[in-house]
């Protein structure tokens, strides 16, 4: 059975940081993209940032360059993603989504959610005071 369980989420006042986490099962993460989607109340979910597990190449929304860190461990087919310096417009569901994927990671990896047929449930981060 193939599944993604995001863990990680919670509440943070801005400024702080969380990190999330992405496991894998039922499948490997060979020649895939791992990408961290989000959705605000009221808002489209868009994409965040994605990792290549086969060559390490990333790419990030401009809203979370220099913030966000994304990494993977194959051996334990996890993704991660830091998130440091927390702003209140942070605050949604988190969401780990695969796809196969060969070659490095560029924009258009993430551009079209429909091609990611693996979706973990979501975790929930809240940024506030």
């Amino acid at each position: 059975q193939v599944q993604l369980v995001e863990s990680g989420g919670g509440l943070v006042q801005p400024g702080g940081s969380l990190r999330l986490s992405c496991a894998a099962s039922g499948f490997t993460l060979d020649y895939r993209a791992i990408g961290w989607f989000r959705q605000a109340p009221g808002k489209e979910r868009e994409g965040v940032s994605c990792i290549s597990s086969s060559d390490g190449s990333t790419y990030y929304a401009d809203s979370v360059k220099g913030r966000f860190t994304i990494s993977r461990d194959n051996a334990k087919s996890t993704v991660y993603l830091q998130m440091n310096s927390l702003k209140p417009e942070d605050t949604a569901v988190y969401y780990c989504a695969a796809r196969t994927w060969t070659g490095p990671i560029t924009i258009v990896t993430m551009r079209w959610m429909n091609e990611y047929p693996y979706w973990g449930q979501g975790t929930q981060v809240t940024v506030s005071s």
